[in-house]
C-alpha cells in the first residue's frame, strides 16, 4: 500500500474517531489498522509528567509532544505516543503532523489492556522509523526497558531497569540522566 493511502485511510479512521463518543480519560491510537482505547490511568499519568518535567530541564516545550498522532511505517500505524521529543528542526508535513523521521525519542508507559501493542508492534514500527531511543515503563514490573540503535526494524540494543535506578542515556541524542526514583507501581 502505498503511503499516501496509508495515510489516507488514517486520515479517515481518526476522522470517524474524532465523532465517536470516546469516553473521557481514554486515549485513542491505530496500531496495525486496528482501534485501540486506554485508559488513562493516575499511575500512568504521574510516571509521564515525571518524564516530561525532566525531558523540560533540557528540551524547549515545543520540540515536547504527548498523546499527539504521529504516523509511523507500516500498515495504518498511527500513534500518540505518551512523550516523544522531537529532534532539533523537526517541522510538520504538508497535512499539519510530525513526521516520524524527527523524532528523537518515544517513552510509552504501559497499560494492562495494550501493553502486547507497546512491546510488540509499536516498538517494532519505532526501530523500522529509525527512532533512536525508546523508553517503555511498565509500572506491573516496576521497570523501564530501554531500547536503543535501531536496525533493520529491531533495536540492537536493550536495558532493563527496575524503578528507583538511574537510566544513563548520556550516549544517547538525549545526552541526560533519567531518575526513576519516583516511578509509580501498580
Amino acid at each position: 500500500m502505498a503511503e499516501s493511502d496509508n495515510t489516507r485511510q488514517l486520515d479517515e479512521m481518526f476522522e470517524r474517531l474524532e465523532k465517536m463518543p470516546v469516553p473521557e480519560g481514554y486515549k485513542a491510537e491505530i496500531v496495525g489498522g486496528a482501534i485501540h482505547l486506554s485508559p488513562q490511568r493516575d499511575t500512568h499519568w504521574e510516571i509521564i509528567a515525571d518524564v516530561y518535567e525532566q525531558l523540560r530541564t533540557k528540551y524547549p516545550r515545543k520540540r515536547l509532544k504527548s498523546d499527539v498522532r504521529v504516523d509511523y511505517p507500516g500498515h495504518l500505524n498511527g500513534f500518540a505516543s505518551d512523550v516523544t521529543l522531537m529532534a532539533e528542526g523537526a517541522e510538520k508535513n504538508n497535512e499539519g503532523r510530525w513526521r516520524h523521521k524527527d523524532v528523537a525519542f518515544v517513552a510509552e508507559v504501559i497499560s494492562k489492556d495494550t501493553a502486547k501493542n507497546d512491546y510488540g508492534p509499536k516498538k517494532t514500527a519505532y526501530a523500522t522509523a529509525g527512532v533512536p531511543v525508546l523508553l517503555i515503563a511498565d509500572p506491573y514490573q516496576g521497570k523501564c526497558h530501554l531500547y536503543t540503535q535501531p536496525k533493520d526494524g529491531e533495536y540492537v540494543s536493550e536495558l532493563s531497569v527496575a524503578f528507583g535506578a538511574e537510566i544513563d542515556l548520556t550516549a544517547t541524542p538525549l545526552d541526560l540522566t533519567l531518575r526513576t526514583d519516583d516511578f509509580a507501581r501498580d
